[in-house]
């Protein structure tokens, strides 16, 4: 007969050879970002906004694995410099303590919501509309509420961490169109392509708690918020707003829209003056009711959680003769023979050995995400775009030797598709199995 010490001791160890991890907790918040104020909004030429169509929101979730905490963000904005993506960073770590490489923010990019902190790499190719903000905010007021609201759910989501577990699912949406439209001339121009690449995989994640109850869900899905075009001038979340809306009110807790590899993707209505007549609302049933779909078809969930994040840092040249704004000089560095690279933060988080999520600050033609996500050893591999800032369209080679509107407004090269896939393939076959 085991001693009562010595019991404890063995089942100790015992826990320990099996893998035993912490008790997994987890959140879901949402926090109103609406303005209360008329903004110019962001996305198109400079419009000002004179109504509100539907609310903007930060969706957070916090995953807590005992050792790690990581905040994964969506707020409903168009774009944000890296540079602030940094500075709200730091004060995310000085105000709530947790730290920027657990600090995960995306923005779904719908095209009609306020213009948000310094322009970035905007103001390259736009240098005249950015003039007066050129060394500062384009929109002070509006960017520190954004600020506070997230530093306000930051701490909300770690409030209500409680006993959970999760599991990945899979879905499809017929939602989104390649945009890379081609004449009998080969020109290329914004419209859209059947014919053309299209990422149509829903990507899911549940939360629930122990009891089976549902905390929040994650929807990774590629697609332009640019069912409203120039012409509008409604505050709205586009389609990821809505959709996710409509999943919420359908379930009753957070569901974070991720963006995904969208740089050549837009929605199958796209660009129209009002939400009529771009047939807004259908995306409730295109998008949202097949996040619902694929959320029942996930039936394995587990508490047994371990996260483990890392990150590359993947150069690539700058576009010659392209003026980089001073702000993002830390993201930049000159290399031998007069060449500007452009370095390229790439996150990973791996969850377990069931699924890697990788994301760059970039607006990344879908068929490298795709191809990354066939290649992955992970049976869930998530892209998340537009992921702490934006540095520009990555367009593939073939796409720049196209032409178009996306690789003339890049500040990267040909090259840069093959020094992004080097470098994801090269880190994600590095990780722990």
């Amino acid at each position: 007969m085991i001693p009562r010490i010595g019991l404890v001791l063995f089942l100790l160890c015992k826990l320990a050879a099996s893998g035993y991890a912490a008790e997994f907790r987890a959140s879901a918040v949402k926090v109103d970002i609406t303005p209360g104020s008329p903004q110019w909004l962001l996305g198109y030429d400079a419009r000002q906004s004179d109504s509100i169509h539907d609310r903007l929101f930060h969706r957070i979730a916090a995953l807590d694995d005992g050792k790690t905490t990581i905040y994964l963000v969506s707020t409903d904005l168009c774009l944000i410099s890296p540079a602030y993506y940094d500075k709200v960073a730091k004060d995310v770590e000085r105000e709530v303590g947790i730290p920027p490489q657990n600090l995960w923010w995306t923005v779904t990019h719908t095209h009609s919501a306020p213009e948000t902190g310094p322009p970035g790499v905007g103001a390259a190719f736009m240098p005249e509309r950015y003039k007066q903000a050129a060394k500062g905010d384009s929109n002070p007021e509006y960017t520190q509420f954004v600020e506070a609201k997230l530093i306000e759910g930051l701490r909300l989501a770690r409030e209500k961490l409680q006993p959970a577990r999760l599991g990945f699912g899979l879905g499809f949406s017929t939602a989104n169109i390649n945009r890379r439209g081609k004449d009998v001339d080969g020109k290329v121009s914004l419209g859209l392509n059947p014919d053309g690449p299209v990422d149509r995989q829903i990507g899911l994640i549940r939360i629930e708690n122990l009891n089976g109850g549902l905390i929040g869900l994650i929807a990774n899905y590629a697609i332009h918020g640019t069912v409203l075009g120039p012409p509008n001038h409604a505050i709205s979340g586009d389609a990821p707003g809505v959709a996710a809306q409509y999943v919420e009110e359908k379930l009753g807790v957070p569901m974070l829209f991720i963006n995904g590899a969208e740089g050549d993707l837009a929605p199958i209505y796209s660009v129209y003056p009002d939400p009529v007549s771009g047939h807004l609302g259908e995306f409730r049933l295109l998008l949202g009711d097949r996040i619902l779909q694929a959320n029942q078809r996930i039936v394995e969930m587990t508490s047994d959680v371990v996260l483990t994040g890392s990150v590359a840092a993947i150069e690539t040249p700058l576009r010659a003769g392209l003026a980089w704004p001073p702000e993002l000089g830390e993201y930049v560095r000159a290399a031998p023979g007069g060449v500007t690279l452009v370095r390229i933060p790439v996150r990973f988080l791996q969850i377990n050995r069931e699924a890697v999520l990788w994301g760059a600050p970039l607006e990344l033609f879908c068929q490298v995400a795709m191809d990354v996500r066939d290649r992955s050893r992970f049976p869930f591999t998530f892209y998340f775009g537009l992921l702490d800032g934006w540095l520009g369209y990555l367009p593939t080679g073939q796409a720049f030797r196209d032409g178009g509107y996306e690789p003339s407004t890049s500040p990267f090269t040909e090259r840069a598709e093959e020094d992004l896939r080097q470098g994801v393939a090269t880190h994600l076959a590095a990780m722990t199995r």
